[in-house]
């Protein structure tokens, strides 16, 4: 029998928490929590912006490429609902980016989204007591809001994962916390290159390349960043078929 969608809630928490011991695979954990966004609350597509040691924010994960062009695009441009999310502490939602107010409020990202298919988001903030460290964003095709009980879920799922990414010892250490962040944005810098060059290699999309990557790093017990580093220095033979 199909597991109910708070069965499968349940079983991510319990797969959330498997990966908080010493030597976790931090960009897999993130990853591994924006496939489950999409999975189970609803959404077409979700990121995750997380602020390096100077505050600014940088693209640690995305489960589509769709979604990782447009949180680049609101990166680079200064202006979305991700970067108000981030630098207020409070959820911003969008019911629909096609409206006047979304339009006229971030006039860059709403043709950007629109233009990559998604006609709504809702960004929440990763934050710990009175520090916010970045912004989880789901992304819907309809132009229609969550339903509050997915809310509650998605709040709860940023919540393990800022614990996660900051622990105990990193809160009460600045320094740490802030190397944990960097370490994740260089990751993602790597990984971002390995795909690329598997893209080129096997003739296939980002994303596609992205699939590729994961399930090597999963089958032969390889950290993800590891073997992105591999890939890149051309010690690592990846076929199409694992």
């Amino acid at each position: 029998m199909a597991a109910t969608v708070d069965e499968r809630l349940a079983q991510t928490f319990v797969e959330l928490a498997d990966t908080l011991v010493a030597g976790y695979d931090l960009m897999e954990f993130l990853q591994t929590l924006t496939d489950r966004c999409v999975e189970l609350l609803e959404v077409d597509a979700a990121g995750l912006l997380l602020a390096d040691g100077r505050g600014a924010l940088r693209l640690v994960a995305a489960s589509t490429e769709q979604a990782r062009v447009v949180e680049l695009f609101q990166i680079q441009n200064d202006e979305g609902p991700c970067l108000d999310c981030y630098r207020t502490g409070q959820a911003v939602i969008v019911s629909d980016i096609r409206s006047d107010r979304p339009a006229a409020r971030w006039p860059r990202f709403a043709a950007a989204a629109r233009e990559m298919g998604y006609a709504g988001v809702h960004a929440i903030p990763m934050r710990l007591r009175d520090q916010v460290i970045g912004t989880l964003n789901l992304f819907r095709t309809a132009p229609d809001g969550l339903d509050p009980a997915v809310v509650v879920a998605a709040t709860a799922l940023v919540d393990v994962a800022t614990i996660g990414i900051l622990q105990e010892r990193a809160v009460r250490h600045q320094e740490v916390v802030a190397g944990q962040l960097q370490l994740a944005l260089n990751s993602r810098i790597i990984i971002e290159q390995a795909k690329g060059i598997l893209a080129e290699r096997l003739r296939i999309t980002p994303d596609e390349a992205f699939v590729t990557l994961r399930r090597y790093a999963r089958d032969h017990n390889h950290p993800l960043t590891g073997l992105a580093g591999d890939v890149i220095h051309g010690t690592a033979r990846i076929t199409g078929d694992g």
